[in-house]
């Protein structure tokens, strides 16, 4: 951790990199984009008990700036439980009045990526109720973003995401979730070739057409869900060889649901909503069977169908 002055006249306690010493030229670089995390103490989103903040250029990480915040507000039960951050760990701790010009030098006039814009509300809230100016920055949604890049995926709240692309992670804690919606974003410009300005101008979201069952087969009649891949994916056009119709989601006439080998939730596939879904189905009496990949494959195998 080092401190670095950024300009006009606020400074903040920022770590480069991993670490590592920084020249006086990488010090003075501007991050293509910087995002944002904050946690809050209670239901009110002005009550920020910590903020992370994250600079990104070419792809990498620049600068981390990190602290907790005395919201000087309640600590609700459901909030600790979530990041574990109670009264007393911001007891002199800086208010946001006290760090609103370091978080003003950091956003003003750049991109910043938050994942959902809640952390949006939460500052504009945080300035208000402390009569500080709102920080004008151009905001970007890295959930938009993650959903027009991975639409494959059930789920695209940030520890499911970190999960399927290998990020390392710690939920809820402001810093590690910047750290992570920040390679959300290039990972995701590096799947689609969209750069960041592109990803600013909102690229239209294409349709996704299940591919044509085939008229006959040992899926005919069926209506078969896929978690963890797209309806166009491989395992769609497999499931359609077999005469199966592709669904977009489970619902009442959904009649099967394949967990695809490649989904991101791994051993906790159960938590997903078509997993949950297809689960009260079943309790409600519904005939809808739940199978892994593996599962219908060997099943087709054994009818004849290969592939």
């Amino acid at each position: 951790m080092r401190d670095v002055c950024l300009g006009g006249g606020n400074c903040a306690f920022t770590s480069y990199g991993s670490g590592m010493p920084v020249s006086p030229d990488r010090a003075a670089e501007v991050p293509d984009f910087v995002v944002v995390d904050v946690e809050t103490a209670c239901a009110r989103v002005s009550s920020i008990c910590q903020i992370g903040i994250v600079g990104f250029r070419d792809g990498r990480e620049m600068f981390a700036y990190e602290t907790l915040v005395d919201p000087r507000d309640e600590f609700a039960p459901f909030n600790v439980a979530i990041h574990g951050i109670t009264a007393d760990r911001v007891d002199g701790e800086p208010t946001f009045d006290d760090i609103h010009g370091i978080v003003d030098a950091h956003l003003r006039g750049r991109v910043t990526v938050a994942h959902s814009l809640f952390d949006k509300s939460a500052l504009a809230a945080a300035c208000g109720v402390s009569g500080q100016p709102v920080i004008e920055t151009e905001w970007l949604d890295s959930v938009r973003v993650a959903k027009l890049a991975w639409p494959q995926l059930q789920s695209h709240r940030l520890n499911v995401l970190a999960r399927f692309l290998g990020i390392e992670h710690r939920h809820h804690d402001a810093l590690s979730d910047a750290r992570a919606a920040g390679m959300v974003l290039v990972r995701a410009i590096e799947h689609t070739g969209i750069d960041l300005r592109g990803w600013m101008t909102k690229p239209p979201r294409e349709k996704v057409k299940s591919p044509v069952p085939a008229a006959t087969g040992p899926l005919v009649g069926e209506r078969v869900a896929i978690l963890g891949e797209p309806r166009d994916g491989a395992l769609a056009r497999y499931v359609a060889g077999a005469g199966g119709k592709v669904v977009a989601s489970v619902g009442s006439t959904t009649t099967m649901l394949v967990i695809a080998t490649r989904q991101p939730y791994g051993r906790w596939v159960d938590v997903s909503q078509p997993y949950r879904k297809a689960s009260e189905l079943r309790s409600a009496g519904r005939s809808i069977v739940i199978l892994t990949e593996e599962q219908l494959r060997a099943r087709l195998k054994g009818a004849g169908i290969t592939g």
